[in-house]
Order: structure tokens, then C-alpha cells, then sequence
């Protein structure tokens, strides 16, 4: 070893190690802790919830089906959320199925979408589908009065299923901090995400 360079003796470099493992460990805590409150601002009394996550939760629910008149039993599948921050809306769109042994062939396949506003369910902590509307209903192979009638199933039994469902759910822990638990006073759609308002 040169000369001019000081010798290290074991216990310093242990010293020195202890010390950059609390640097470190000081660097990534606030890192943690945000990881762990994903999704909230504190700081502006908000949550944000992306497009791509709400996508996600819904995926996980679907299919959905209903039945109608005893007669016809509707299915929605692969749903698709945009959100429409000039409208204030949300619009899911889906793949329809509509099956019935008066149907010849007894399914029928096609795309529905619908639009809706949200609103707030405290007692489910939930946001959910506020009066759902039918904007477009698909059907594939069938033509004339049997398709406005077939049209009218799916729209109705759509917005049936889709009247307050669950858009994103909060667990209560995630509404509170310490001592302070946070209520919602409001929720704006954007065009690429939710966000919650909190107070």
C-alpha cells in the first residue's frame, strides 16, 4: 500500500458502511411511504384515480350478465372505459351478447356503449355509475323490426346492469391518516383520469 494513502482499519470501514446504510435508508423512505399512498395528494386533498387503473378494476368484474322478460338473458363482455372530461362523463363500452331460444340462432352478437355520470356512495365508499345512458347499440346479422327490438333489450338491460356500479372502491384505511379521517365533497372527470376530491 503507498504511503500517502491513510490505512483503513476495519472498524472505520464498518463505521462508514452503517453510515451510508442510514443515508440510503433516509433516501427511500419518502419514496415508500408515497408508493404506499399511491393515488393520494395530502398535500391538495385529492385522489386521483388514472384511466388505466379503473380500467383494470373493471376488467377483473367483467362478464355481467342479466336476464330480461324471463325470455332473454344479455351479457356484457371486454369492456373499454374512456373518460370525457368536457362532458363530465364516463362511457364504457362493450361486447353484447344476447341469447334466447325464441333467437334463431339462439345468440346474437354486437357492441353496446354507454355513458354516465358518477356520483359518491358513502356508505360503500364507492364512486359508481350515476343514471347510465345507452348512446349505441350493435347488432350483428340481424336486420329490420327484430333489430330495434333486440337494440332496445340490450339498451335497456345495460343500463339495468350498469345503474350504480362500482367504478372504484375505496377501503377505509385508505380514507384515513392518523386521526383525521378524509370525506369527499366532489369528483371531476378528466380525459385521462378521476379525480376525488376530499376534505
Amino acid at each position: 500500500m503507498p504511503k500517502h494513502l491513510p490505512k483503513i482499519v476495519p472498524s472505520a470501514l464498518h463505521a462508514r458502511r452503517q453510515v451510508l446504510r442510514i443515508a440510503a435508508a433516509g433516501t427511500l423512505l419518502p419514496l415508500i411511504s408515497t408508493a404506499a399512498r399511491a393515488g393520494f395528494n395530502f398535500f391538495l386533498n385529492e385522489y386521483t384515480a388514472t384511466r388505466e387503473e379503473l380500467q383494470a378494476q373493471i376488467t377483473r368484474r367483467f362478464p355481467i350478465t342479466e336476464r330480461y322478460a324471463e325470455i332473454f338473458s344479455v351479457t356484457l363482455l371486454e369492456p373499454r372505459l374512456s373518460l370525457d372530461g368536457a362532458s363530465n362523463r364516463a362511457t364504457l363500452a362493450a361486447q353484447l351478447s344476447i341469447s334466447s331460444p325464441l333467437l334463431q340462432p339462439s345468440t346474437v352478437p354486437g357492441r353496446v356503449a354507454v355513458s354516465s355520470a358518477l356520483r359518491w356512495d358513502a356508505a360503500s365508499l364507492a364512486l359508481r355509475l350515476q343514471d347510465p345512458r345507452a348512446e349505441k347499440v350493435e347488432l350483428d346479422g340481424v336486420r329490420g323490426r327484430d333489430a330495434q327490438q333486440l337494440q332496445r333489450v340490450g339498451a335497456a338491460v345495460a343500463e339495468q346492469l350498469l345503474q350504480g356500479y362500482a367504478l372504484h372502491t375505496f377501503k377505509p384505511e385508505e380514507l384515513r391518516v392518523g386521526n383525521k379521517t378524509y370525506q369527499v365533497q366532489g369528483i371531476t372527470i378528466g380525459n385521462d383520469a378521476v379525480q376525488v376530491a376530499l376534505k
